[in-house]
């Protein structure tokens, strides 16, 4: 069975970090596009980053320069490090595998596979 799951939310403080991971069973990640995406409450879910099977990051403006995408292969694993966080990043963060693997698209219909989500919030 095919699946991922997130782990890593929590709550952390204005200008802190979280790293988050999503581990994959039951499929090898190495093919896959991952994305990371978010939904806050009354908002529609958006992308947050993305990392292609060769290696290509993308991110969302909002993100740039505070979040890292990372992929370790051997693990079955992909790591969203999220530094210098804002009370706006507070969010169900989901991870999500797409089968065309090649471009860093963070494009929704492009993922086939998803997560159940892992809460982050920002607060002091």
């Amino acid at each position: 069975q095919l699946q991922l799951v997130e782990s890593g939310g929590g709550l952390a403080q204005p200008g802190g970090s979280l790293r988050l991971s999503c581990a994959a069973s039951g499929f090898n990640l190495d093919y896959y596009l991952i994305g990371w995406f978010r939904q806050a409450p009354g908002k529609e879910r958006e992308g947050v980053s993305c990392i292609s099977s060769v290696g290509r990051p993308n991110y969302a403006d909002s993100v740039k320069g505070r979040f890292t995408i990372s992929r370790d292969n051997a693990k079955n694993t992909v790591y969203l490090q999220m530094n210098s966080l804002k009370p706006e990043d507070t969010a169900v963060y989901y991870c999500a595998a797409g089968r065309i693997g090649y471009i860093p698209t963070m494009v929704i219909k492009a993922y086939d596979y998803w997560g159940q989500g892992t809460q982050v919030t920002v607060s002091s």
